[in-house]
């Protein structure tokens, strides 16, 4: 679950693009049966997601949250068809998440924070047991806060997903999407600035947001070079004083360096 950056969105409802979306470069389709799924197309949803026939890439299943019409059939889906892994919708209790674990215990959990409620519980989540990593709702989250979902606004709660990720020792989180599916620039950019916060993917819902995002997390051309630059200098003289670029080269930095050689 670490290594995906780009998990792409499709409606559980329409069949016909789960194996599209497979192929379109993301490295995970998330089956959405919740917002994307109007309610008298839930049961057909569901059962698509049961079926989907997806090979060759990780399959994931948006399910609807605990307290819904569907949580509890959602849920029974989950035992006789378990997915890869189960996104739940406004992720805001630990006994919900250990449902979902019992119901399919070889999948992993993503929980979905876009409520209050979720963020004020967010170090007991991310803690549960199947915890993959987290995932952010922003724009739920600013629907629910009453607030806007530009970035600023959202700076917070952003910090505070990554921080608590860290603290939980688990995969770092997943951002939100950009509801913008024509200007992919604008998502390069989003997706550029959630990775220099620490998240380490961006959920998608268009094919053409797939790539802008895969190439914001990897390491640029320019981020490659000083890291080689850097670990070139530390085994040149690994107990000397360096400086790379004008810049003292210590401990943090030489391990920058060493996550970026091992993406690049």
């Amino acid at each position: 679950m670490q290594s995906i950056t780009a998990p792409l969105f499709v409606p559980g409802d329409r069949p016909e693009r789960f194996l599209r979306a497979a192929q379109s470069g993301a490295d995970a389709v998330i089956i959405d049966i919740e917002d994307a799924v109007s309610p008298d197309h839930k049961a057909a949803a569901r059962a698509n997601a049961a079926s989907h026939g997806v090979t060759g890439c990780p399959v994931l299943v948006r399910i609807n949250a605990e307290g819904s019409a569907w949580f509890e059939e959602d849920l029974a889906m989950l035992r006789v068809a378990p997915p890869d892994g189960v996104v739940l919708a406004k992720a805001e209790s630990v006994a919900v998440i250990a449902q979902i674990v019992a119901a399919c215990p070889a999948a992993f959990v993503v929980p979905l924070v876009e409520t209050a409620r979720g963020m004020a519980a967010l170090a007991e989540l991310l803690r549960a047991p199947g915890i993959a990593r987290a995932a952010f709702g922003s724009l739920d989250y600013a629907a629910d806060l009453g607030c806007s979902s530009d970035w600023e606004p959202m700076l917070m709660a952003r910090s505070e997903i990554v921080l608590r990720s860290r603290l939980a020792g688990i995969a770092p989180p997943l951002d939100g999407v950009t509801p913008n599916v024509e200007n992919v620039e604008l998502t390069a950019e989003e997706a550029r600035r959630a990775r220099a916060m620490g998240f380490g993917g961006k959920l998608a819902i268009h094919p053409r947001q797939v790539g802008p995002i895969r190439e914001a997390f990897r390491p640029s051309e320019a981020e490659r070079a000083w890291a080689a630059e850097v670990l070139a200098a530390v085994a040149a003289d690994p107990r000397g004083a360096l400086r790379v670029a004008g810049a003292l080269v210590d401990k943090p930095v030489i391990e920058r360096a060493q996550r970026i050689a091992a993406v690049g």
